[in-house]
């Protein structure tokens, strides 16, 4: 497969505030989101030219740049414009959206107050993150990492920095075969994928872990919501490693991701059934409805 470089590209990038050029959107080398990791983002779909949960996302991109101490210099409503007019511009209906905040060059060292806060927006044609193939099932390594304590890392917030010990572990598990890991908190309960929650069905009844050490995705409260819906049970709990082996189904849910199953976490094999076809389904019908028809449906 030929990778195509994103810094060589043909399109349209919202930065700071005006339209350049694809190639156009850099920036320095010293910049202090580089160095220090002060910066934060979100991952959004477009689905039939609508951006599904648009302010959600936007709503959780300020709460997570007020988290690591910054304010971003647009409004909300600003930011939602310009993702939907970055698609536009980029003559694109199915998307993935990228709205990222970081500090800028003004100083480098680990105090930076006096950083000009920087935004940008790009959008591109991607896939579901795990190929065409995922409805049969991904395959799951246990990684060495652990998702922190919050007293030890902003675990509310979509940072960057957080992501780190996720490439880590996912690139560990592909290079074991897997597609990608499962992440245990600091205190060896189950946590997460490397950019997914985890559900996991026990005697019928959908369950997953509190999200103490990790982000709540907003894919996650959806499939939570569809679930009940459906009248499907939810517990939210921890859920010990050991449990791993009486699963009957696991799937991972996330704006890259999806809904998408798992058919083997390390030894354990699982088979897709029932709950996860129907979330899958539910999921798929839900993000092709119009804002103004997923609220209809929410009330």
């Amino acid at each position: 497969m030929t990778l195509v470089p994103f810094d060589d590209r043909d399109g349209w990038i919202w930065f700071d505030g005006q339209f350049v050029p694809w190639r156009d959107a850099k920036l320095h080398v010293l910049t202090h989101g580089l160095h220090y990791a002060s910066g934060v983002f979100e991952g959004e779909r477009a689905y039939s030219g609508h951006v599904f949960k648009l302010r959600e996302h936007t709503e959780r991109l300020f709460g997570s740049a007020r988290i690591l101490g910054f304010e971003i210099p647009y409004s909300m409503e600003e930011i939602d414009a310009a993702c939907i007019e970055t698609m536009r511009r980029n003559n694109l209906t199915e998307a993935y959206l990228r709205p990222i905040a970081y500090r800028g060059s003004e100083m480098l060292a680990v105090a930076a107050q006096q950083t000009t806060v920087h935004v940008a927006i790009a959008a591109w044609a991607w896939p579901n993150l795990f190929g065409a193939d995922r409805m049969k099932g991904i395959t799951l390594g246990m990684a060495k990492w652990r998702r922190p304590s919050p007293e030890t890392a902003p675990a509310a917030s979509k940072a960057t920095g957080l992501y780190m010990i996720g490439t880590l572990s996912k690139h560990a598990a592909e290079a074991e075969g897997f597609n990608d890991a499962l992440m245990l908190d600091w205190k060896g309960d189950v946590a997460e994928a490397t950019g997914a929650n985890a559900f996991f069905v026990f005697d019928g009844e959908l369950h997953t872990p509190e999200p103490i050490g990790f982000l709540d995705g907003i894919t996650r409260r959806t499939v939570m919501n569809l679930a009940r819906q459906n009248q499907i049970k939810v517990v939210e709990r921890r859920i010990g490693a050991e449990e791993i082996s009486r699963a009957s189904e696991v799937f991972l849910a996330g704006t890259a991701a999806e809904v998408t199953p798992v058919r083997r976490i390390a030894d354990q094999h699982y088979t897709p059934g029932r709950i996860t076809g129907t979330l899958v389904d539910e999921y798929a019908s839900l993000v092709r409805m119009t804002p103004e028809e997923v609220l209809r449906r929410a009330a």
